[in-house]
C-alpha cells in the first residue's frame, strides 16, 4: 500500500496563525499535527507516501523532508488550487499507479493509529472503506447513512438536514477502483471535487464500500477550539522529564516535560505540561495541559489550557487561559492609565476583553 497525505488549504479557521504557517504544522504538544499523521502511517508499514502541497509546500517540505526522519520515503504532488479532496486523488493518479492506498488529511488527529485499520483493509480489500464517528453537530462534516445492517448506503457532504449523526473522518482506503470513481463525478456547488461523491459513485455501481465506526478518539484540528483539546488530550500522555534546569524554589506537580536548555526559576507548573528547549520560565506560573515552544519567555505570568508558540513571550500579565498563541509574539500589560486597551491585530483577528 501507498498513502496520500493531504497538506494544502488555506486553514481560514486557525486564523491569523495560518496567514504566516501551515495548518498542518501547528503543533500539538510541541510537535506538528502532521507529524503524528505521517508516523501512523510509517507504523502501519507504509512507507511510500505522497504528500500533496498548496501554497504553503515550502514550509511543509523544510519540515518534512523527504520522510526519513520517520522512515517513510516522501514524493511531493504540487495542487495549484483547493479543488477537494477527490481533485487530489486525480493528480495524484501516476504516484499511485495500481496500488491500494490510505488517504489521510493532514489536519486531522487520531488516537491509537490506523495500524489495525490498514491491516484489515489489506486482507479483505473492499473498493473502499471509510472511518465514521458520532458527533453533535453533524452539519460540518461530510455524513454517512447506513442502512439496518449496517452497510454504507448513502454519504452527504455537509448536510442541512442530516441522516445520521455519523461524520467521516478524514482516514479513507482505497483499491484502484477509486479512480474510475474520481473521473466519472463533477464538481459541487462549491467547486470542487468531492471525495464523497466518488464513493457514493461506487455505491451506486454496486461496489463494495464498508465503513468502521471508531469510539476512540478523533479530531479535525482545524480550529482553535479543537486544537487546545487535542493539546490537551496528548499531554495526558507525556512521559515527564527535567532536561533542562530547574531551581529549589520551583514547584512540580504532575507530568511535566522540561525540554533541553529550558530554565524554570521561581515558578510553579502544575502539569501535564511541556517547556520547550531553551524557554526561560521565571517567577510564573503554569498551568495544566499548557504547551510552550522552544525559545520562548513565560515571566511574572500566567498560562493554563493552552498553546505558546516558537519564540513568544508573556511578561508580567495575569490570566491568559484557553488560548494559542502565534511565533514571536509579545504579551505585555496595558498602562494603568489611560484606562483604555490599545491594540494592534491583523486581519480575521478574534479578541476578548475583560472590561
Amino acid at each position: 500500500m501507498k498513502a496520500l497525505v493531504l497538506s494544502g488549504g488555506a486553514g481560514t479557521r486557525l486564523r491569523p496563525i495560518t496567514h504566516t504557517s501551515a495548518k498542518q504544522l501547528v503543533p500539538v504538544a510541541n510537535k506538528p499535527v502532521l507529524f503524528y499523521g505521517l508516523e501512523a502511517i510509517a507504523e502501519a508499514g507504509i512507507t511510500e507516501v505522497g504528500v500533496i502541497v498548496g501554497d504553503t509546500a515550502e514550509e511543509i517540505r523544510a519540515a518534512v523532508g523527504d520522510g526519513s526522519q520517520f522512515g517513510i520515503k516522501v514524493t511531493y504532488l504540487q495542487q495549484d488550487a483547493p479543488l477537494g479532496l477527490a481533485h487530489a486523488v486525480l493528480i495524484a493518479r501516476e504516484f499511485l499507479g495500481e496500488d491500494d492506498f490510505v488517504m489521510y488529511l493532514g489536519d486531522n488527529f487520531i488516537v491509537g493509529g490506523i495500524t489495525g485499520l490498514v491491516d484489515g483493509f489489506r486482507e479483505e480489500r473492499p473498493e473502499a472503506q471509510i472511518l465514521l464517528t458520532k458527533v453533535p453537530n453533524p452539519t460540518s462534516f461530510g455524513v454517512a447513512e447506513l442502512d439496518g445492517a449496517g452497510r454504507v448506503v448513502a454519504l452527504e457532504e455537509k448536510p442541512k438536514e442530516p441522516k445520521s449523526d455519523l461524520a467521516l473522518v478524514g482516514v479513507y482506503l482505497f483499491t484502484p477502483a477509486i479512480h474510475e470513481a474520481v473521473r466519472s463525478i463533477e464538481p459541487s456547488w462549491r467547486g470542487e471535487l468531492e471525495i464523497t461523491h466518488a464513493i457514493q459513485w461506487l455505491i451506486d455501481q454496486k461496489r463494495d464500500v464498508r465503513s468502521t465506526t471508531i469510539s476512540g478518539y478523533w479530531k479535525d484540528t482545524g480550529n482553535v477550539a479543537d486544537m487546545l483539546e487535542v493539546n490537551r488530550s496528548v499531554l495526558e500522555t507525556v512521559e515527564p522529564c527535567r532536561d533542562g534546569s530547574v531551581d529549589e524554589a520551583t514547584e512540580i506537580i504532575g507530568r511535566v516535560r522540561i525540554e533541553k536548555g529550558a530554565r524554570v526559576t521561581g515558578s510553579r507548573i502544575v502539569g501535564p505540561a511541556i517547556i520547550g528547549a531553551d524557554t526561560v520560565v521565571s517567577d510564573a506560573y503554569i498551568g495544566p495541559f499548557t504547551s510552550v515552544s522552544e525559545g520562548c519567555r513565560i515571566e511574572d505570568s500566567e498560562i493554563e489550557y493552552s498553546i505558546v508558540l516558537r519564540g513568544s513571550s508573556l511578561t508580567g500579565v495575569r490570566r491568559v487561559e484557553a488560548s494559542l498563541i502565534g511565533r514571536d509574539v509579545e504579551i505585555t500589560p496595558a498602562p494603568r492609565n489611560p484606562s483604555a486597551h490599545r491594540l494592534v491585530l491583523g486581519d480575521h483577528s478574534k479578541v476578548q476583553i475583560s472590561s
